[in-house]
């Protein structure tokens, strides 16, 4: 159900970064047939706009720099270990714009996969360090790649946490969540809490595995 406090977002182009992996196809698909310009970001200018072709629909790919540029807002969806030094070869460009990090430090072995630690305490507040002159949220950590590409699911029937320090910010982007059928943002603090959210995600893998799922959560009596 959309809340009515929240602006509407309608007009803002979607610039994702690492958009070749599933995870930012995935969003990049839902935004897009949610009616918002989708830029797909990579290293390599080509690969992206491969990616951005095998979605079928209006999505355009590029180096990252110039999707950096472009869209009004920027998510992260790059690999971990390719993280802080995407950051921050793009602070310039990304100098005053809302970049949603959805990015989780895991790593796996034979037991499954478990959180890394982050010197600065989670992958957003890495990104807030790398990028001081942005405006950063943490959001779509606990989001379904396979559920999100999937044709035949019709509706994400998900809540999104939201955490960041900018009250406008964070609210544009639990906006931008419930653009896309079934999802709902939700607030859920401050950045500094983002770290418990990124980690969560090991346990989600965990019941995904045990009961062949794509779980996702539901946050009761808001």
């Amino acid at each position: 159900m959309t809340q009515p406090d929240l602006p509407d977002v309608s007009g803002l182009s979607i610039g994702i970064l690492g958009g070749t992996g599933d995870q930012g196809k995935g969003l990049a698909r839902r935004f897009a047939l949610a009616g918002h310009d989708v830029l797909i970001g990579s290293r390599n200018a080509e690969r992206a706009r491969e990616a951005a072709a095998s979605l079928e629909l209006t999505v355009r790919g590029d180096a990252n720099a110039q999707v950096a540029t472009e869209a009004d807002v920027v998510i992260v969806a790059v690999p971990w270990d390719g993280h802080k030094a995407t950051l921050e070869s793009l602070a310039s460009e990304l100098a005053g714009k809302i970049v949603i990090d959805c990015v989780n430090p895991l790593g796996f072995d034979k037991q499954g996969a478990y959180a890394l630690p982050v010197e600065e305490g989670s992958a957003a507040q890495q990104a807030a360090a790398v990028l001081p002159e942005s405006r950063v949220v943490g959001a779509f950590h606990h989001v379904s790649a396979v559920l999100l590409l999937d044709p035949t699911v019709g509706e994400m029937e998900l809540d999104v946490l939201v955490l960041g320090d900018d009250r406008e910010a964070t609210d544009i982007v639990r906006a931008l969540a419930e653009r896309i059928p079934g999802m709902r943002g939700v607030y859920g603090g401050r950045l500094r809490n983002a770290h418990q959210v990124e980690a969560f995600t090991a346990n989600l893998i965990s019941i995904n595995r045990r009961y062949k799922a794509h779980a996702g959560l539901r946050i009761t009596d808001v």
